[in-house]
């Protein structure tokens, strides 16, 4: 999309949104659907913030998912609802986590049918236990999503409002009430399994399987119900098809996108508002009933001149990879297609997972870096070009935990290396030839990987301390100062559609669906 796409004129807009990310756009569309008028400032020459597809390596035709990666709490409603031309695929294995134990190298292959499975768990551990263990704990939790995932898109319940719908004492008191590493440890015995099970409560969240503070749990809960049924699928063409699909479908009904256009400042009396911004070729006002702001919590309070909120701090490394081949595994009784078709889990035992917390926590690199590997090219080749895919290339996404922003203050560049370095190791271990000798290489000779830090996000995409939700995620239910849908401000006609929004973080058009909802509610 060209720069300065779109042009702002001067006459007062229904909404101004602030960012075109993609609950920025949901927002958008959903608007200017319904009649309003609207405007998108977006500071950048695209669409997408976060949820972009890019060519990240020179002369290569691989367009990654660079940033988010998967989709899960994308409601199927707002697909429907803004008739959207963008596709997901179910990956039918959930996750391959390798091990070496007694000696020998083995490992948990979760998916390919229940009796699959079933056999995966006493292969490694010995009977039956641990997989019936699983079996009960998954299905407490896919009820907890059939009923919490579809109140997403409602006004915030009160949580005394969502108890009752959980209707389940033992799966509130499990989820909402206690560190999930309580029931990790009664539910299941054996250190692996613990570990798989506790991944989905750290990703991009720096804590301890019993943090008092339960963000963990917050965080586990927004990873297993998404969609009604916690599945985590590959968005077809990339996640650039969902954005791209998004500003097509805010266009079409007749949103103004001005690119190359970056707000600098929000004017509201609680009634009107002005939004200024510049371009390259100068600045400009906009003059508004509502204002949406797509970007963090602290943006939105530099924007308004209120308060700043508390830094927030990532805890991630992103790393993306083009390979010629897949790796072959030292446990050869897994193929590497149903291996990385899932999510790999490396060094991601729970004991594992604990040092790392613990040795991150008390500024140390951690000794041995814990990370998910997932091959979105095996599910979905068209992000190949066809001469990659006759050659059999294919891509690596790899996030890594508990690297929270402050281990990069010294150095952001050497720390990247030497943590890379460590990371890769890790995996290595676990396979019969070194990755290196699977990279590919680019137009210029140098190997297709690249990686990203916390503070590589804040700079590239401005989020705060490169918190991938922009701030610690909230309980999906009313507290002080939520307001009726989790997006209000202290400012009736500003309201916050990022993923700092309550029911915010990932991939999910949530806020931005909220954000409008609220807008055209008070027109009411």
């Amino acid at each position: 999309m060209p720069a300065h796409e779109g042009t702002p004129g001067h006459r007062t807009y229904d909404a101004v949104i602030v960012g075109g990310g993609h609950n920025g756009l949901v927002a958008a569309a959903y608007l200017a659907r319904a009649g309003r008028s609207v405007l998108v400032l977006e500071r950048l020459d695209h669409t997408g913030g976060a949820a972009v597809s890019t060519r990240p390596f020179a002369g290569v035709d691989a367009r990654l998912s660079r940033y988010s990666y998967l989709v899960s709490l994308l409601p199927r409603k707002i697909v429907q609802d803004l008739g959207l031309n963008f596709g997901i695929r179910t990956r039918d294995v959930s996750s391959y986590t390798p091990v070496e134990r007694d000696g020998r190298p083995t490992g948990l292959l979760v998916g390919g049918g229940e009796e699959r499975t079933r056999e995966a768990f006493a292969r490694l551990t010995g009977g039956q236990r641990e997989f019936e263990a699983w079996q009960r704990f998954y299905g407490m939790t896919g009820e907890v999503a059939r009923r919490v995932f579809p109140t997403l898109t409602e006004p915030l319940p009160s949580r005394a409002e969502l108890r009752r719908r959980v209707d389940d004492e033992e799966a509130w008191r499990t989820l909402f009430e206690e560190p999930i590493g309580v029931a990790v440890e009664e539910r299941f015995g054996d250190d692996l399994v613990r570990g798989v099970v506790l991944t989905d409560a750290l990703i991009g969240t720096f804590a301890d399987a019993h943090d008092t503070s339960l963000k963990q749990n917050r965080c586990f809960l927004y990873h297993v119900i998404g969609g009604g049924t916690g599945d985590w699928d590959v968005p077809v063409g990339g996640m650039g098809a969902l954005t791209d699909a998004l500003a097509t479908a805010a266009r079409e009904a007749g949103a103004v996108i001005a690119t190359g256009h970056e707000a600098v400042r929000i004017d509201t009396d609680g009634r009107t508002a002005e939004v200024g911004y510049r371009t390259a070729d100068g600045e400009g006002v906009a003059a508004a009933r509502h204002v949406l702001v797509n970007a963090s919590p602290q943006a939105l309070a530099a924007l308004t001149g209120d308060t700043t909120p508390p830094p927030a701090e990532g805890a991630q490394l992103k790393v993306n990879m083009l390979l010629k081949r897949l790796p072959r595994l030292r446990d050869s009784s897994v193929d590497p297609r149903e291996a990385f078709a899932g999510t790999f889990h490396i060094a991601e035992g729970y004991d594992q997972l604990a040092t790392a917390h613990a040795q991150a926590a008390a500024g140390e690199l951690p000794a041995a870096p814990p990370s998910e590997i997932y091959c979105h090219s095996l599910t979905d080749p068209t992000i190949l070009g066809p001469d990659l895919v006759e050659q059999g290339y294919q891509t690596l996404t790899l996030f890594g935990l508990h690297t929270p922003a402050r281990l990069f203050q010294r150095d952001n560049d050497a720390v990247r290396e030497e943590l890379l370095k460590s990371t890769l190791a890790q995996l290595d271990a676990h396979l019969a030839e070194p990755i290196a000798d699977c990279l590919a290489t680019d137009a210029d000779g140098r190997p297709c990987i690249e990686a990203k830090t916390p503070l590589d996000l804040e700079r590239d995409l401005r989020l705060p301390g490169g918190n991938i939700f922009h701030r610690d995620l909230a309980w999906p239910y009313e507290q002080e100062g939520t307001g009726r849908w989790g997006v209000e401000t202290r400012h009736p006609n500003v309201l916050l559609c990022g993923a700092g929004a309550v029911r915010g973080g990932g991939v999910s058009g949530v806020p931005g669906h909220n954000a409008a909802m609220a807008v055209l509610e008070a027109a009411d």
